[in-house]
């Protein structure tokens, strides 16, 4: 199976695999895997914060920091098609009790003025506009890239009106890569934000959540309370810093691979167009009178190649270093004989 459903299909190299063997580890419950713990300051300096702690997925990342940020009846602002609203099984509310406020962003993004009429007076009737997150890059937005003004503008806002704020950077390294524009400067009004290892980096495990050494200090506690706590976890850190100093580069032909892709199918009768591609997403939107997205993914399947259905008539496409050229070109005439 040629496998476009997503890049954290990644599987880990035989070199990331060897990185682990002479890998010096320690109970990390006690800050004692020398590996973890550098994994966690190369990832706070990364983005120009206090600490970080090593979690086992971004879900879990974007969850305890709305718990930290947000009490019981409090209220969320976030695009619609945000990953904590359609991947992570209702968390928000589940776990922390919270309201979102979804808004209708242009893929994936808001403007200051969006922000700014979504955050509520206070009021004894009204839940407490307390944080807002956003996404970089943008997952159903095409894997769009905020522009750094943007981005910075509405969490200053946010920041200003009172909220917390949260960046959401499963693939901020794509757009560090796509723009040459630093960690440390998307997240400039950030009070907290991750990145993933598991998706273009190629790591099997993790993803670390940054902020300041108090959020830090509240996230352990329900790192602990949510089973987050692991143990010799220098053996999974490993093959993250592996990431860092083999696999950050190399998502630039991940990029060119998905422009590649979208530039072939944008002319197909079947298409009705395809969101700009930035990084290593294509959206897919097909044209009302022909087939819909379940009947081109099952074709797409008979041909051994699979992707995602992200709505009744629009597929979304992952490149990743799990697929090369040639998975491309099959995907695209496999496409173009439906």
């Amino acid at each position: 199976m040629l496998n476009f459903y997503s890049d954290t299909q990644t599987r880990p190299t035989r070199a990331m695999r060897e990185s682990i063997l002479d890998i010096e580890v320690g109970d990390e419950r006690h800050d004692e895997d020398p590996s973890t713990l550098a994994l966690n300051r190369r990832v706070a300096e990364m983005f120009g914060m206090e600490a970080g702690v090593f979690l086992p997925s971004g879900t879990m990342c974007n969850e305890i920091a709305i718990a930290v940020h947000c009490r019981p009846g409090d209220e969320v602002i976030c695009e619609r098609k945000s990953h904590i609203i359609f991947a992570e099984s209702g968390g928000p509310a589940a776990l922390s009790g919270v309201m979102m406020h979804p808004i209708d962003g242009e893929r994936g993004m808001l403007t200051p003025e969006q922000v700014a009429g979504a955050i509520r007076p206070r009021s004894s009737f009204a839940p407490p506009s307390s944080l807002l997150v956003t996404e970089q890059t943008t997952n159903l937005g095409g894997g769009g890239v905020w522009p750094v003004e943007q981005l910075n503008a509405v969490a200053k806002l946010a920041k200003d009106n009172g909220l917390a704020t949260h960046l959401d950077g499963a693939r901020i390294l794509n757009a560090v890569v796509a723009t040459g524009i630093s960690a440390r400067d998307y997240a400039r009004h950030q009070d907290s934000a991750w990145i993933a290892f598991t998706k273009g980096l190629g790591a099997p495990v993790g993803a670390v959540l940054a902020g300041s050494a108090e959020f830090i200090r509240h996230a352990w506690l329900l790192k602990r309370r949510w089973g987050g706590a692991m143990r010799q976890t220098g053996v999974i850190a490993a093959m993250c810093l592996y990431a860092l100093d083999n696999n950050v580069e190399r998502l630039a032909d991940d990029h060119a691979m998905a422009h590649w892709i979208g530039t072939h199918l944008a002319d197909l009768p079947i298409v009705a167009n395809i969101l700009p591609v930035e990084t290593n997403i294509v959206i897919v939107n097909l044209q009302p009178d022909g087939p819909d997205s379940a009947t081109v993914a099952e074709h797409l399947k008979r041909e051994g190649i699979q992707v995602t259905k992200t709505g009744k008539r629009q597929l979304r496409i992952v490149t990743h270093m799990d697929v090369d050229m040639a998975a491309a070109e099959a995907l695209v005439g496999a496409f173009s004989g439906i």
